[in-house]
């Protein structure tokens, strides 16, 4: 291989690469990138086995096709001390070299023929979905995604393909998040992804996308970058289970003034009482340090008792900080008993704290 390539171009690719390679052991070729060039496409490529990506371009001058790896790490730090300028990429006795100007560096590299193998589309079911749409909707539940887990399951989110529709779902048991796109999907499926893929999903870039899975696996294709991920083995719970089906009182508020009012008491405590009356809403730190916070919030609503919830302000917050409407929606039984926040398509079930 034998390639020149712009530094800006190179460095983005390989910084995107990073978070997908092995940083724990630096003798494994997971902790190498694989560079390829072939009928006019360079790529680069990135794996610790579970998850992925291959970065591509046609922004290069290729004197010499082929395939090299270098420990991404190393690579990217020696692009980032160069200048703004075209970069030589070339293989000799087994190693890579990187030329730019007076300067000159040689990395290792493994026999890129052993590099792990990448999954195709070939075979697997597939979606067409707006990246907005998919991003804005893993966005929403993220925050309910649960660590660490004995039930390995809940270490990641759920997508949920049905007729008609695309549920997204996450639980860390104390609260379930929900969000539905409309959408029609060629298989019927529950696609379990793991925290850290969608984590990494939300900081990639695309104006367009194609997804596609089967039982073991879930990609994502564009047009600069196929990401890939292994699916978490096991059988998610029954969310819609866990959907209050009956409610006795609804309540509107203000998103802005219950997140000012939310994060005052939290200074103190993220663990607070809320009781709703007829003209007021108040706010009160439960602890045990005898550190207390209250405050209040004028409310005009139509209840014929007083109701409260014991809460933990954290699940409120996130909810709120995922919604743009002015206003959302708390669904209330008992004190006792989950209760249900809504704005447009999304939903979460939160579990007061029983005292």
């Amino acid at each position: 291989m034998k390639i020149e390539i712009n530094k800006n171009v190179l460095e983005h690719m390989l910084v995107n690469c990073q978070n997908f390679l092995d940083k724990k052991d630096s003798s494994s070729i997971t902790s190498h990138v694989l560079l390829e060039s072939s009928n006019n496409n360079f790529k680069i490529k990135a794996t610790d086995y579970e998850i992925g990506i291959a970065m591509q371009t046609t922004n290069y001058k290729v004197k010499e096709d082929g395939k090299a790896s270098a420990n991404g790490k190393k690579l990217l730090n020696i692009i980032k001390v160069l200048k703004d300028d075209d970069i030589s990429l070339e293989i000799e006795n087994d190693s890579l070299h990187i030329k730019q100007g007076k300067s000159k560096f040689k990395l290792p590299m493994f026999n890129p023929e052993e590099y792990p193998e990448f999954p195709t589309t070939e075979g697997k079911a597939k979606f067409e979905i707006q990246p907005l749409d998919f991003l804005q909707s893993i966005k929403k539940i993220t925050p309910a995604i649960d660590n660490n887990n004995p039930k390995y399951e809940l270490n990641g989110a759920l997508i949920d393909l049905k007729e008609g529709k695309v549920n997204f779902v996450a639980t860390d048991t104390k609260r379930l998040a929900l969000t539905t796109i409309e959408k029609e999907i060629e298989k019927e499926i529950a696609l379990i992804i793991p925290k850290k893929a969608i984590n990494e999903i939300q900081k990639l870039f695309f104006d367009e996308m194609s997804i596609y899975y089967d039982e073991n696996l879930f990609l994502i294709q564009s047009e600069n970058f196929i990401f890939y991920t292994k699916l978490i083995n096991g059988k998610y719970p029954d969310y819609q289970r866990i959907i209050p089906t009956s409610v006795k009182y609804e309540l509107t508020i203000n998103r802005e003034k219950m997140i000012d009012n939310l994060k005052k008491i939290s200074i103190v405590s993220n663990e607070m009482k809320i009781t709703f009356s007829n003209d007021v809403i108040i706010f009160e730190s439960l602890n045990e340090d005898n550190i207390e916070a209250k405050t209040e919030l004028n409310y005009i609503c139509d209840l014929s008792e007083s109701i409260f919830l014991n809460i933990n302000s954290r699940h409120l917050l996130d909810f709120l900080a995922n919604i743009d409407e002015n206003e959302f929606t708390l669904q209330y039984n008992d004190s006792t008993l989950p209760f249900l926040l809504k704005s447009k398509n999304l939903k979460t079930i939160v579990m007061p704290i029983i005292r």
